[in-house]
């Protein structure tokens, strides 16, 4: 489809540039269900995560980008063709959450990233509403860890051979619905269980504030 041009051409250019000039490893791929709605969560090190998971995971991904990126026609037909929206920073932007709920009732896999920006040296404190999301939507959730990136500021420097990129996807989980409506400090606590699942998936140095949670004993994949 012409919509899903930049998707079609860019991610097969994206896998074999990082085969030819990375030394790029994906762990778990068997982890990925085949079909369904997905909420795909990652901790966040360089703006290269989001092709990154792009290229990683075996199905069509859908991703929020900040909006200062969405300037004239052609960028912005370009962006939401490989899957991208459009979200603001500042505050909360309910039409970002309507089209992420949206695109997981239409059975789609969407990537979030609930740290909200990119945490280079340490994973840091989750958002509340990626619980909010969950629980809505009762999608199944894909804890994914990414090690290396934050080493990597353009694309450029990902063609040396010596540059270790690893994405460790893990178990698929779900979380139980709940009865009315789930307070503040519920949703900090289900959204900080969820990134400890990440954080299982990177080692320790990089687990930041979650490196002393429940999982933080746990060795990485």
């Amino acid at each position: 489809m012409l919509t899903d041009w930049a998707y079609l051409i860019c991610v097969p250019l994206q896998r074999l540039a990082l085969r030819l000039f990375a030394d790029w490893k994906v762990n778990g791929v068997e982890n990925v269900p085949p079909m369904g709605p997905l909420i795909i969560i990652a901790n966040h090190q360089s703006n290269l995560d989001p092709p990154l998971l792009s290229a990683s995971v075996p199905r069509r991904v859908y991703f929020l980008a900040k909006s200062g990126l969405f300037m004239g026609h052609a960028v912005t037909w370009f962006l939401n063709s490989y899957g991208a929206y459009p979200v603001r920073r500042e505050g909360g932007d309910i039409r970002a959450y309507r089209w992420i709920i949206s695109q997981l009732r239409a059975g789609k896999p969407v990537v979030l990233f609930p740290e909200g920006t990119r945490s280079r040296y340490g994973m840091s404190k989750a958002k509340p509403g990626i619980a909010q999301i969950a629980l809505q939507s009762q999608a199944s959730i894909l804890p994914i860890g990414i090690v290396g990136t934050h080493r990597l500021g353009t694309w450029m420097r990902v063609f040396n051979p010596t540059g270790k990129i690893t994405v460790n996807i893990g178990q698929v989980f779900s979380l139980p619905p709940i009865e009315g409506r789930p307070s503040k400090e519920l949703l900090e606590s289900i959204s900080d269980m969820i990134m400890e699942r990440v954080a299982m998936q990177v080692p320790d140095d990089i687990r930041g504030v979650y490196g002393r949670g429940v999982y933080g004993k746990d060795k990485a994949v």
